[in-house]
């Protein structure tokens, strides 16, 4: 069985075309500064007559607290149910007419409202997202349409196995840190939260210097410029920060085992690591892909191919401005959960005790680089991650400068980051009860 996992990571940034019939290169994305400090990153790409927009803005579930968890997604998701011009409904047939989507969400380090079209309606497409960013109505019939929705996910995901282990992952790495809540928020959250807390986040939230605005596709980056600065540049720059609550990870280092109805035994064992500022961050990558990377990764050759343990695993290793994790995982039969665990822990043990081999090395490596440049393979994919790393303060270009670094790690760098971040391992596990 193939292994089932999520490839997270970063790829070279597509370099653009010579310009003017000389040998010289237009850099590869234009960065322009609105005088009211918002940002817009525009990617030229005339191949392919689509467009694709991705408007960030810095707030999402780490500078939320327990009492709010959830309100950011809740806020972006009621935003797109009308506006101070257009019912849901009117807005829905706005982008259905050029034949493009419009999507928002909260999310942990960010929050964005995108969309897709032709190349030739990217003003209109442009101007709608605009009107939702903007102009958000945030009528109570609809919030109350999109709190029911937002329960139910809620509940999915808690009745998911797999995804109960994680989330209970995740808080026992982080403790009282904003990181270890999902973004969708806790139930009792989204059951109190009312049009005045959904309007207040947006007042605090949606301030132009914490804003990035990324076009992709087959347009000209001076007319976006200036049509962003005409509809954007009213906006009124803020001197506040969006409030960030200053608590320190604790990871229990603990194993918890779970019991509930499943036809698999999940297996999680996590680490704190470090954010992506951090000069081991690039190694800790490269770590994480010569154990889950694909099918030539440790655990899937040791665990799946040898030894018949696992249906499904892989290594999780997200983006994070903070302590970011490594969590190893493993989906098996019942009976066999008390050897996988085991096979699990002794994988994780053997890298911190040898380093890896040069074809180890080599092939983590290119899984990393090759993963995300799949990743960011279409416009939409291209905006988002303009957006996001510059919204985060990592900068557009952190993707090709991390590239870079990759391709530099050495052996001795996974050796030092396996020492240093593998050690007190926190291990949840899902055990299967008979279902009735």
């Amino acid at each position: 069985m193939r292994r089932v996992g999520l490839a997270l990571g970063s790829s070279l940034i597509a370099l653009g075309l010579a310009a003017g019939g000389t040998t010289a290169q237009e850099p590869p994305v234009a960065r322009h500064i609105l005088p009211n400090g918002m940002t817009v990153l525009v990617r030229e790409n005339p191949a392919v007559a689509v467009i694709a927009i991705s408007l960030q803005v810095r707030a999402g579930s780490r500078f939320e607290s327990p009492t709010t968890a959830g309100i950011t997604n809740f806020l972006h998701r009621a935003m797109l149910r009308g506006t101070a011009r257009r019912t849901a409904v009117q807005l829905t047939e706005s982008y259905e007419d050029i034949g493009g989507t419009l999507d928002a969400s909260g999310d942990v380090e960010s929050a964005e409202v995108r969309g897709q079209a032709l190349a030739r309606h990217w003003e209109t497409l442009l101007a709608l997202i605009a009107e939702v960013a903007l102009e958000p109505a945030l009528p109570a019939e609809e919030i109350e349409k999109e709190r029911r929705l937002l329960l139910g996910q809620i509940k999915a995901r808690a009745d998911a196995p797999f995804l109960l282990s994680f989330d209970a992952m995740l808080r026992d790495l982080y403790g009282p840190h904003p990181y270890g809540r999902q973004s969708l928020g806790l139930k009792e959250n989204i059951e109190r939260l009312k049009r005045d807390d959904l309007l207040a986040q947006y007042r605090a939230t949606y301030r132009p210097e914490r804003m990035v605005l990324a076009v992709s596709g087959q347009v000209e980056r001076g007319r976006v410029v200036k049509v962003a600065e005409r509809l954007f540049g009213r906006m009124a720059r803020s001197s506040t920060s969006p409030a960030e609550a200053v608590v320190v990870p604790e990871a229990t280092g603990e194993r918890r085992v779970i019991e509930r109805p499943a036809q698999q035994a999940q297996i999680f064992v996590g680490y704190l690591g470090p954010g992506l500022a951090d000069p081991l961050y690039p190694a800790v990558r490269v770590l994480g892909a010569t154990l889950g990377g694909g099918m030539a990764g440790r655990l899937f050759v040791e665990l799946r191919d040898r030894r018949g343990l696992a249906y499904s695993t892989g290594v999780f290793t997200p983006f994070r401005t903070g302590p970011a994790f490594l969590v190893a995982y493993l989906g098996t039969a019942p009976v066999s959960a008390a050897a996988a665990e085991a096979g699990v822990l002794r994988e994780l043990e053997r890298v911190r005790a040898a380093s890896v081999t040069a074809d180890e090395l080599a092939r983590a490596k290119a899984y990393v680089r090759g993963q995300l440049s799949m990743d960011r393979r279409t416009n939409s994919r291209q905006a988002w991650y303009l957006a996001f790393f510059e919204v985060v303060g990592a900068g557009w270009d952190f993707p090709e400068r991390n590239a870079r670094a990759i391709e530099a790690v050495t052996a001795a760098d996974v050796a030092r980051a396996a020492d240093r971040y593998l050690t007190r391992p926190t291990v949840v596990v899902l055990q299967p009860t008979t279902q009735r």
